[in-house]
């Protein structure tokens, strides 16, 4: 059974193959309406048990699109809906969902929630986000990067500003994949020494570098994410924008990457704030396309996943 719990637990062969089958099947859908079916049905017949702990637009329309699109159904549902881990033990809740489901995507905050449910559950499990980690959302970056680039091995990533869980799946597709990346931060927010680590052992550079215009020298694509999360106080938010006023992605830090540098940011993106509009709309900018990827890199991830 492959659960798909986090980019650096996968194999590269693996990791490789679903990629190139994401871009299979987008180039299939060509010229098709959006609510057409796909031509293969592999989900057919099958439910997928979507579960949200925390708000999404982009998770869920992405997997829940492309569940119908392959022929499968989807059952969404809240945290609030199930009580996980209040009412009942996520164990006991795997162990139930395992005999109504053929799938489940999780999307939750604790990365114990994660594991306890992949760890008890007889259906495969995909980690659709945790605190700690974003792996679909890597998958579909890289993705993109290759559509407009080529292979992204041996290229330089760059991630300005928070070391936060989407920097996190970077770090650990760089050793997987093969690219070198740049943090650039206050120290406040570094990454995780052990995902550095995990890079490093699998022969990727990562390097540490505080001043943006240095990092960004040379670039092959620059990424940020939100300074403040959703569930962060005022005073929180007030703090990241003072640590990161200096991480913006603007026009003249895109100025010091090379040329023919792509810009990425996962959304939703506060304009102005980390990024400026005239970046996120200008031409090294491929945030639609990265967003769109969701869709088929995580069908593919769902096929890996159920042997299909």
């Amino acid at each position: 059974m492959n659960h798909f719990l986090d980019i650096h637990k996968t194999d590269p062969a693996a990791l490789r193959s679903m990629i190139d089958h994401a871009g299979a099947m987008k180039s299939a859908r060509a010229d098709r309406p959006k609510g057409a079916p796909d031509d293969e049905q592999p989900l057919a017949g099958r439910m997928v048990a979507l579960i949200f702990e925390k708000p999404s637009t982009r998770t869920r329309v992405s997997f829940d699109v492309g569940v119908r699109q392959m022929g499968g159904q989807t059952m969404v549902l809240s945290g609030a809906d199930m009580q996980l881990g209040h009412g009942e033990t996520i164990a006991d809740t795997a162990r139930v969902m395992s005999r109504y489901v053929d799938l489940i995507m999780i999307r939750t905050f604790d990365e114990s929630v994660l594991s306890e449910m992949a760890e008890y559950a007889d259906v495969p499990v995909i980690n659709g986000l945790t605190d700690r980690t974003h792996p679909c959302q890597i998958m579909a970056d890289v993705m993109t990067y290759e559509e407009h680039r080529g292979p992204i091995a041996g290229k330089h990533v760059v991630w300005t500003g928070d070391g936060n869980n989407v920097c996190a799946s970077f770090l650990h597709a760089a050793g997987k994949f093969g690219f070198d990346l740049t943090f650039t931060g206050p120290p406040q927010l570094d990454p995780e020494e052990e995902f550095v680590g995990l890079a490093r052992q699998q022969g990727s550079r990562v390097t540490i570098e505080r001043d943006p215009a240095k990092a960004v020298a040379g670039a092959d694509l620059v990424v940020a994410d939100t300074w403040v999360s959703m569930h962060d106080a005022q005073s929180a938010r007030e703090r990241r924008h003072n640590m990161l006023r200096a991480y913006q992605v603007n026009a003249a830090l895109m100025a010091q990457a090379k040329p023919d540098a792509l810009f990425m940011h996962c959304l939703p993106a506060h304009r102005g704030e980390e990024v400026t509009s005239e970046v996120m709309d200008g031409p090294q900018s491929v945030i639609f396309d990265e967003a769109e990827n969701r869709l088929h890199a995580q069908k593919a991830v769902m096929r890996w996943c159920l042997g299909l």
